[in-house]
């Protein structure tokens, strides 16, 4: 029996975590439950699975939600709440699938506190990827991916040596507006850019997706837990979301893992690897079906994001703090009308250039950074 934690637990990853969990109630017993502000849906799953500690962004979303529960947990709120949840003293593995940069701190408390960690927070990563692998390896615990793709490769390896891999595919499917130009994009609405066509995801992740940022997001965590140099890292772009990524070995051979778009997969993998379990609805992949599968060149004119994230990796310290930071916040500006969306890698690009680089940054200087840069571009034009 794993016993979970589950942070940014109302999202789509959160969602799908605790259908897993449900699915397999001999296997995984839910811990920690903590959420945002989705009382509708917290209220749901905090009832059928019943975890001891219960974690919402603030108090006024705590008191509407506790006259809806069946049962009385440990109620907890904000980054303390995160926290607390992470470190629960009973939980074996903290999923943590919340948005963006907040999941560093209660991530890092997790490993400290000798937890495995099931990641598809890909900003934990991106914003203070060498603080984290060392607290891996100093506290020796274990790191899954559940994002599709790392969790791809991460299959992909399983039983091969590291030196011998050449390369990391990752593949993109390009997003709400893969078959428009750059010009058609001017502008275009929030609605719009929220109409992925293969996934169902959070509104962030969405648009990320559609700008690519996304993609690029999953290189730098890439180089992070693959422990692998940019340049061996390509991003081919593949319509149908059917090979999740791909590995190439220095012999030429390639090696990719298929199936369905549906995120249960990896994150039951994370939860229970290297054992492969039953998922209940999952629809088995029919190649027949499909019947071709397209790929092609992840053009970084077409989509700037792509390179601005392999510069940001490249020049390392603290500039991929600056690169996430300043796409979460023109992401937030775009989701509220505020900017349009080519904005968004203009915004990002703009405080890349205004940045010098932290060398080996510090938990406090990356904080510092992420502050700053939220606040520049929240001021922007």
């Amino acid at each position: 029996m794993k016993r979970i934690s589950l942070l940014g637990a109302t999202g789509s990853i959160g969602v799908q975590t605790c259908d897993v969990i449900e699915q397999h109630p001999d296997l995984f017993e839910l811990e920690a439950y903590a959420f945002g502000t989705n009382i509708e849906v917290a209220e749901e799953w905090i009832n059928r699975l019943r975890p001891k500690y219960v974690s919402a962004k603030n108090i006024e979303v705590l008191e509407q939600l506790k006259p809806r529960l069946t049962y009385e947990p440990l109620f907890f709120i904000g980054l303390e709440g995160l926290i607390e949840c992470a470190t629960a003293e009973r939980a074996d593995v903290v999923v943590t699938a919340v948005v963006g940069a907040v999941g560093l701190e209660p991530t890092l408390a997790a490993i400290k506190a000798g937890k495995d960690i099931a990641l598809a927070n890909k900003e934990t990563l991106v914003t203070a990827g060498h603080l984290v692998m060392a607290a891996v390896k100093e506290y020796g615990v274990n790191l899954l991916p559940v994002d599709s793709e790392h969790s791809a490769i991460y299959q992909c390896l399983n039983g091969e040596r590291r030196e011998d891999v050449a390369k990391i595919i990752l593949t993109a499917s390009g997003g709400s507006f893969r078959d428009q130009t750059r010009d058609d994009l001017r502008d275009v609405t929030v609605e719009q850019a929220l109409n992925h066509p293969n996934w169902s995801m959070g509104a962030k992740i969405t648009i990320d997706s559609a700008t690519m940022f996304n993609k690029g997001l999953e290189v730098i965590e890439a180089h992070w837990l693959f422990d692998i140099d940019y340049n061996d890292i390509e991003v081919v772009l593949h319509r149908e979301s059917i090979i999740h990524s791909m590995v190439e070995f220095k012999d030429a051979a390639v090696m990719a893992q298929l199936g369905n778009p549906d995120m249960r997969g990896p994150i039951l993998y994370a939860l229970s690897a290297p054992k492969r379990l039953e998922i209940e609805g999952n629809k088995r992949l029919n190649l027949r079906e499909i019947g071709t599968l397209h790929f092609s060149e992840a053009d970084v004119e077409r989509y700037p994001a792509l390179r601005l994230a392999f510069d940001a990796g490249r020049a390392g310290g603290s500039m991929p703090t600056v690169l996430n930071a300043a796409n979460e916040a023109a992401v937030e500006r775009f989701l509220n009308g505020e900017i349009a969306f080519l904005d968004i890698e203009r915004l990002v690009e703009a405080a890349m250039e205004a940045h010098t680089v932290i060398e080996e940054p510090t938990l406090e200087q990356i904080l510092q950074v992420d502050q700053a840069v939220r606040e520049q571009i929240q001021q922007g034009k």
